[in-house]
């Protein structure tokens, strides 16, 4: 931070004919002084107005002030401050962010003629924007005529003549006209573009209007003509159809998938469009001392976005992340059963998701025993789960601990209305349907994983004599899955990774959408060539169905299998639990120790580790994707005590709901009972996805 003087020794040092460098540093530490301790506004603007009474007090002051004012609009191009200042000269989002990166670790100079560099050092804080803001119009008069120099004596002559404030907004004007145009013009956005919006060409005669509008001004630049007043309200209409021209392409990005470049160009071009009114306002407003105050507070502010790495990714994220919630509550509509077929439907999909993740357990085994080195040995682990994974997608069967991600976007949505009359009963019913589907998940996945892996324990004790591992491993194995050790850290760790592949596979599905790759592969005549009219439309439609499972599941497995790796690469010593995998070396370990295995302390803590695990992968991973998708749907003032106090109502009257199926109103009504009244609600398909 620039040393901050006093007053007297500001205006002593106050020295037009200085070298550019020294009179920038200057008015650096003019600005340290006024903002003071940042603390307070009417404090700012008391030295603000010490600073002005001697200014007036002493004419010879207000010359040096006047001349140094001057020299300084000669030397610097404000035409860069106005219509370029917030705003990236990179039109792609990565490069942006680079440059942000730069910015934030780079000091700047004020050894520069770059009006957007001195801008940036001399309102550097965000306190800057307040003062600023707080001035009244006679402060902002009084700086004005401080600064302008005395009108000269033929007053018609200067009607005619345009200030140098004057020339720099309508060069800004001209600059900014220019990039809206330009952006308007890319194909990326020119093909996404509504018909309507395309037709109507606002972008072709943005740039004719702008020169209307400067020649109208140029020719009574001090005094508001008609024509005057008809070109800016012309190119005010012409800005806001560029933007609604703009504003289509939305429509097009959430049905066809979403390009946080493309966002990040729209965003450009909107708030260029926003500069161009504040600098019309500037221009021709019936009190442009005022509208300049107020460009001056907003620059402040973006410059501070500017310099943001925060507010660019979360700026032109969230339209990404909102789609990948969606496509995420779309899937995860699929795994909540809501009726008792459907229940037992989701018993056997998890089964049969057990029983395949028996044999990954045996392979999990058999790359540990091949005592490879920590990379290659986790590649080869993800490898097993990944495919894995997959097979149990392909199969139409489950793994419990992929529900959570997928379903909680799901109850997220359902949480953006809960003023209509029933509106939190529904939804409560809601969560007893995904609380007794992840128990059935859980139970499947547990109740034969564990059987599974005792029947391969045989078949490999009756074909080789031994059993899957040895006692030394068994111990080994009992000692990772001890609840006192860090399983429960671990368990948390492995949540963290199954929320992280919900979000791969959001993203690589809106990926997949946004390049037409199902429209590719079906049509395409390379592709038509090798495999076939038929067999290329089945594998376009195959890929459209499974993608996101496929990028879910892959990048799943290859993270359980490769973290460990990279953390002890870090020396974390970092590991994962995964409570199917681990109910399924906890069962090798009890095979190989023999029923003496029950007497042993250690087991239990293993059982209860078991436990611990379930809850922290399911938990974890259901909170986290809750947490993003109630930010990408826009749902805040949730009254979480009235929705809590319904679910342990619920819980009082019908905790069986929340782990089996009630019968539907109905069959209770038949019977003579009395029914639990439940929304009607759609059927689940018949074949949820793994």
């Amino acid at each position: 931070m620039p040393r901050q003087h006093d007053l007297p020794d500001l205006l002593d040092a106050l020295n037009p004919h200085a070298e550019m460098v020294q009179r920038h540093l200057w008015l650096i530490s003019l600005f340290v002084w006024l903002r003071g301790n940042r603390r307070s506004v009417p404090a700012a603007l008391s030295r603000l107005a010490l600073l002005l009474d001697a200014m007036q007090a002493r004419p010879e002051l207000r010359s040096r002030l006047q001349d140094w004012w001057a020299r300084l609009l000669e030397t610097v191009d404000g035409t860069t401050l106005l219509a370029d200042y917030g705003f990236s000269s990179r039109s792609a989002f990565i490069s942006e962010f680079a440059e942000r990166v730069r910015l934030k670790i780079l000091p700047g100079t004020p050894e520069t003629v770059d009006a957007s560099a001195l801008f940036s050092l001399v309102l550097s804080d965000p306190f800057d924007a307040e003062w600023v803001a707080a001035l009244d119009e006679p402060t902002l008069a009084r700086i004005a005529g401080l600064l302008q120099p005395q009108s000269p004596p033929d007053v018609s002559h200067a009607a005619l003549v345009i200030t140098p404030w004057q020339a720099t907004v309508l060069e800004a004007i001209t600059f900014c006209a220019s990039q809206v145009s330009a952006t308007g013009f890319s194909p990326e956005l020119r093909l996404r573009m509504s018909e309507s919006a395309r037709d109507a060409g606002p972008f072709h005669t943005l740039v004719h209007d702008v020169e209307a509008m400067r020649q109208a001004f140029l020719r009574s630049p001090q005094c508001d003509s008609d024509e005057r007043q008809a070109a800016q309200q012309e190119l005010r209409e012409r800005l806001e159809a560029c933007r609604s021209a703009a504003a289509s392409v939305y429509t097009h990005l959430d049905a066809h998938g979403i390009s946080v470049n493309l966002v990040f160009q729209l965003r450009q071009l909107r708030e260029r469009v926003l500069r161009i009114r504040t600098l019309l306002d500037c221009l021709i407003s019936s009190s442009p001392a005022q509208s300049t105050q107020r460009l001056m507070a907003i620059l402040v502010l973006v410059g501070q976005d500017r310099r943001s790495v925060r507010a660019l990714i979360t700026a032109n994220s969230s339209m990404l992340a909102s789609k990948v919630a969606e496509r995420s509550s779309e899937t995860g509509e699929h795994y909540i059963t809501r009726t008792k077929a459907e229940y037992t439907t989701m018993l056997g999909n998890a089964a049969g998701g057990g029983a395949v993740m028996s044999v990954t357990t045996l392979m999990k085994f058999v790359v540990v025993g091949m005592g490879l080195s920590a990379f290659w040995g986790g590649f080869f682990a993800g490898m097993n789960y990944a495919l894995s994974f997959v097979l149990i997608q392909l199969l139409h069967f489950t793994v419990a601990t992929k529900q959570p991600a997928m379903t909680a976007p799901a109850m997220a949505a359902k949480l953006k209305d809960l003023t209509a009359p029933g509106a939190v009963d529904t939804f409560v019913t809601e969560v007893t349907h995904l609380v007794r589907t992840q128990v059935a998940a859980i139970a499947g996945n547990l109740a034969l994983v564990a059987p599974c892996v005792l029947l391969l324990n045989a078949v490999i004790w009756v074909a080789f004599g031994s059993p899957m591992i040895d006692v030394d491993k068994a111990h080994h194995v009992l000692h990772d899955l001890n609840l006192l050790g860090p399983t429960a850290l671990f368990a948390a760790l492995t949540g963290v990774l199954l929320f992280a592949s919900s979000i791969i596979a959001g993203w690589t599905e809106n990926w997949f959408v946004l390049h037409r790759l199902d429209s590719a592969m079906r049509y395409n005549p390379r592709i038509t060539a090798v495999l076939g009219v038929a067999r290329a439309a089945r594998w376009s439609q195959f890929m459209r169905d499974n993608i996101s499972g496929l990028a879910a599941n892959i990048s799943l497995g290859m993270m359980l299998g490769l973290t460990p790796a990279f953390a002890t690469f870090f020396g974390l010593g970092l590991d994962v639990r995964h409570v199917t995998l681990s109910t399924g070396q906890l069962a090798a370990a009890g095979a190989t120790l023999g029923l003496q295995v029950f007497l042993m302390p250690v087991f239990w803590l293993c059982v209860a580790g078991l436990v611990v695990t379930g809850i922290l992968n399911v938990g974890v991973s259901f909170y986290m994707a809750f947490r993003l998708a109630l930010r990408a749907h826009n749902v805040s003032g949730v009254d979480r005590s009235r929705i809590g106090s319904a679910i342990r109502a619920r819980a009082r009257t019908n905790l069986r709901s929340f782990f089996w199926p009630v019968k539907s109103a109905s069959v209770k009504a038949a019977a003579g009972e009395e029914p639990i009244q439940e929304p009607a609600l759609e059927p689940m398909p018949e074949k949820p996805h793994g």
